[in-house]
């Protein structure tokens, strides 16, 4: 059943318990192993029951997978309306975004496991999700030029140009590639795209 066309509160409760149950399962046997009748018994409810939110596994794969990033762009736009410049809320968005990622994605190894075949199937939550993080770092660079607090530049350019940078400390795959390896801290590198914004 399409989000879209659900229609009232109980159906959406619904939902929103086969997401979280499907959640829970996936950190603690993994998302592949976990089979629809396992998130049914789990809500005590049928198969069918299940079938009538989410038409397949891999549609209820990607509601997970929503979710997840979800909880991740909503506390990044709440940092990037909050109040601060916009150094000191680029930093925060960044640093906010190793800390979910790690807790979410690296910590659960499970979980871990669905983003690598989310990422290896290229499912469309995960360019929607890099897409919205570049328009919220753009926001902040287009408000930082505006306020004199960084040199004139692209926001889209400047967006794209911090997310690359930063990117070690944000992709998930990328941080548990490189955990091991001496890298730059991400403070480090925050201080580096800032020298070069504010240049």
């Amino acid at each position: 059943m399409n989000q879209a066309v659900i229609a009232t509160p109980r159906e959406a409760e619904t939902r929103r318990r086969i997401v979280e149950t499907a959640e829970k399962l996936f950190r603690e046997i993994g998302f592949q192993k976990t089979t629809v009748a396992d998130i049914a018994r789990e809500l005590r409810m049928s198969p069918a029951n299940v079938y009538r939110f989410f038409a397949s596994k891999a549609e209820l794969n990607g509601a997970v997978a929503r979710h997840l990033l979800g909880a991740i762009v909503a506390a990044s736009t709440a940092i990037v309306d909050g109040p601060g410049d916009a150094g000191a809320r680029l930093r925060a968005l960044v640093k906010n975004n190793e800390k979910m990622n790690a807790e979410r994605f690296v910590g659960e190894r499970k979980l871990h496991e669905m983003v690598e075949y989310a990422l290896n199937e290229n499912w469309p939550i995960i360019d929607e999700y890099i897409g919205t993080m570049r328009i919220l770092m753009a926001r902040l660079v287009a408000e930082g030029v505006a306020a004199k607090e960084f040199a004139p530049i692209d926001a889209q350019d400047g967006a794209a140009l911090v997310q690359a940078a930063t990117i070690t400390y944000c992709h998930p795959r990328l941080m548990v590639e490189c955990q091991d390896k001496p890298t730059p801290s991400s403070d480090q590198m925050i201080d580096f795209c800032l020298k070069a914004l504010r240049a």
